[in-house]
């Protein structure tokens, strides 16, 4: 728990799209970026939050094994359902439960998508600290966690921060293949921010249009988001990282085959993975995505595919099968 007040992270935000961070994001900024100055914003009535974690890690390979290279790879939260959907029913669940208790009140569930910084709470209601990776870390259970919230109008006691135990690990920032961690002066916020723009998952998912020549290398076999700082934590190792018991989450989508992929229709591709995070890099961001991963692939027997995609109608996905063809040329 923790109270419905503007976090000390609140303060480096407008600095964070100042620096240009957010990239094509612009639903970052403007009303719904103020309004993650405060998060009564959302409630007025808001005195508490109640912030919650939910664990998604499955029992599969990290993408830093060796993996495949006729797959490609889509980032662990994406490996089942649409995780909105399926967390915001367990907290109704438990604003339910509450009002058993303690009767009705005033409340907003909060999953991702609301103007409200979700880490900067949970790391103010002990779920973890925010690492050198911006991902929020807990010490039992590792990264891999969905974050969700229920702003409540109770007076709730609140919880103590979660230190910071990051130490003088750098993992993460020496994995990244783009160098999209850059390191924040001294304060009380995080050690880290991110460059979105530099970001795998930003170009893969976010970034609407063509990715920029000279990041698609850094991209890899990347179809959708990308692990690699997740992947090299320490707190995430196999063997201590948890691991999900939600049948939603169990990976269903973790390494599909590229040139099944690029076979699809429109029509496939939205029936496939209708209830799918993946649906949201819609049809032509997929085969933008999946040409890449064909071109950094190196591997011959995606000519075929390719060439039929340098046909595309649609420029942006032709334009980029007709790069993968020079890069296996090459």
């Amino acid at each position: 728990m923790v109270r419905a007040e503007p976090a000390p992270e609140s303060l480096f935000y407008p600095e964070w799209l100042q620096r240009g961070y957010h990239g094509a994001m612009g639903y970052l900024e403007a009303r719904r970026g103020e309004m993650r100055a405060d998060p009564r914003s959302l409630l007025k009535v808001a005195r508490s939050i109640i912030c919650v974690g939910q664990v998604y890690n499955a029992p599969y390979p990290y993408s830093n094994d060796q993996g495949d290279p006729e797959k490609g790879w889509v980032a662990r939260y994406a490996w089942g359902e649409d995780y909105h959907r399926v967390l915001k029913d367990k907290l109704y669940e438990l604003v339910a439960a509450i009002e058993n208790r303690a009767g009705k009140f005033k409340f907003k569930v909060c999953v991702d998508t609301s103007p409200l910084l979700e880490r900067a709470y949970a790391h103010r209601a002990g779920l973890g600290w925010i690492g050198k990776n911006t991902c929020l870390i807990n010490e039992r259970i590792g990264s891999w966690v969905f974050l969700g919230e229920i702003l409540v109008s109770l007076e709730l006691e609140p919880d103590g921060p979660a230190p910071f135990r990051c130490g003088s690990c750098t993992r993460c920032i020496d994995a990244c293949p783009t160098d999209a961690l850059i390191p924040l002066e001294g304060g009380e916020g995080p050690s880290h921010a991110l460059d979105s723009r530099r970001c795998i998952s930003y170009q893969t998912i976010e970034l609407r249009g063509p990715i920029p020549e000279e990041d698609r290398p850094g991209v890899g076999r990347h179809l959708l988001g990308c692990d690699i700082c997740q992947d090299v934590c320490p707190w995430n190792r196999p063997e201590r990282a948890a691991l999900t018991a939600v049948d939603e989450y169990q990976p269903a989508h973790a390494e599909p085959d590229l040139a099944g992929l690029a076979s699809l229709t429109e029509e496939e591709f939205n029936a496939r993975f209708a209830s799918s995070p993946i649906e949201r890099t819609r049809y032509q961001g997929f085969l933008r995505n999946v040409c890449v991963a064909m071109g950094n692939s190196g591997r011959e027997e995606f000519r075929e595919s390719l060439e039929r995609l340098a046909e595309s109608e649609d420029e942006v996905v032709a334009e980029h099968a007709r790069w993968a063809l020079r890069e296996l040329k090459g």
